[in-house]
């Protein structure tokens, strides 16, 4: 069985939500919160952020859904929605409040390195700036193109393949402990 925006909306439920059946709405919404709210943390990494994302993502649904053609799956066509939607808070806030990520990235598993050395993946991301963590999640994590990355951003697509392969030497040189030898990321 699938998880997240790969889970099947039956077409029973879509029709009625089309139509404007709040309980269609309802089932939508408890099916794809967590996929929309786990997509927003990973990149924003601010809870409330991420709530606000989810919110505009469904009533931009409400208003939407009429529209939506099925030429792809219903999941994917919200992940796209909620993606962009997450876009749009990090070119609204150039800075995001990193300090407050702790709380969220804690308890999350660790990366193993070598031997008994740990990193804690979500410690490394956290310590990138939202543009890059948003390529890098949106890339390595959910599957997108640089293509959709370049139409995300409004960019050619070398920008966001120059982020992502700056972002991975950083992280890299972060893991080796050398956080100073990687070049600066916009």
């Amino acid at each position: 069985m699938s998880s997240g925006f790969g889970q099947e909306l039956d077409a029973l439920t879509l029709e009625r939500a089309r139509r404007g059946d709040g309980r269609a709405y309802a089932a939508i919404y408890a099916r794809y919160a967590k996929a929309c709210y786990t997509l927003a943390m990973r990149i924003l990494g601010e809870p409330a952020a991420a709530e606000d994302v989810v919110q505009d993502v469904f009533v931009r649904m409400l208003d939407t859904i009429k529209g939506f053609r099925g030429d792809a799956p219903f999941g994917a066509w919200l992940k796209r929605m909620t993606a962009n939607a997450t876009i749009d808070v990090v070119r609204r806030n150039r800075r995001f409040g990193d300090e407050d990520a702790e709380e969220v990235f804690a308890g999350m598993s660790a990366l193993e390195v070598s031997g008994e050395d740990a990193v804690d993946a979500w410690s490394l991301l956290k310590r990138l700036p939202p543009r890059a963590r948003a390529i890098l999640v949106l890339h390595q994590v959910e599957g997108y193109t640089h293509k959709e990355l370049a139409e995300l951003f409004g960019q050619s697509e070398s920008y966001s393949k120059s982020i992502l392969a700056r972002t991975l030497k950083r992280l890299a040189a972060d893991v080796d402990g050398h956080a100073g030898e990687a070049e600066e990321i916009p």
